[in-house]
């Protein structure tokens, strides 16, 4: 049985929570976000805290991944979740213009990506002719999920110091191939 599910989760100062129709909506002055939670689970406010219960025990499960999505649901609304991509190679560049993100990564053409609503990307240069590519939004499904986006347009290989990478993400180099006499 899972701790987690038991426990409150605590109201942020400036945050709002309100339940209505098996939906949590968690307000926040600039954004907000809403989660409609299944029949089996109970989500109720006390105290400045929100207190997720079940009817059996056989839900357990879902009392913790509903207790999980609200409490990160008040974490991201306040502070807002971001992903950092690393685009490596002199010739590759980036560039936010409106609500896209135009990449060129040394193919034919340019790419325009297109950011959703709420997702907004930001261009930091590094030191090491590196460029920093910043996803932040409060969503952290869709700020996931636009990384990995951009990410797949250039994958990191192992032979070429070339690509488009997470910021952290380890990459196993290999030697060049060859050739024996």
């Amino acid at each position: 049985m899972s701790r987690i599910g038991k426990m409150p989760v605590a109201i942020l100062e400036g945050v709002t929570v309100d339940i209505k129709d098996k939906t949590v909506s968690v307000k926040w002055p600039k954004w907000n976000l809403s989660y409609t939670y299944l029949d089996w689970v109970n989500v109720n406010i006390s105290d400045n805290e929100v207190v997720v219960t079940i009817e059996s025990d056989e839900y357990s499960n879902l009392r913790w991944l509903t207790r999980t999505l609200i409490s990160n649901m008040i974490e991201w609304v306040t502070d807002g979740f971001q992903k950092r991509l690393l685009v490596l190679w002199v010739w590759y560049s980036a560039k936010v213009q409106w609500s896209k993100l135009a990449l060129n990564l040394w193919y034919s053409h340019p790419i325009d990506h297109v950011l959703p609503e709420g997702i907004k990307a930001d261009i930091e240069q590094d030191p090491k002719w590196e460029t920093i590519i910043v996803i932040s939004g409060i969503d952290k499904q869709l700020v996931g999920e636009q990384a990995a986006k951009i990410r797949s347009y250039r994958k990191p290989e192992p032979y070429k110091w070339k690509w488009v990478r997470y910021e952290g993400e380890y990459i196993q180099m290999k030697a060049w191939k060859t050739a024996t006499a």
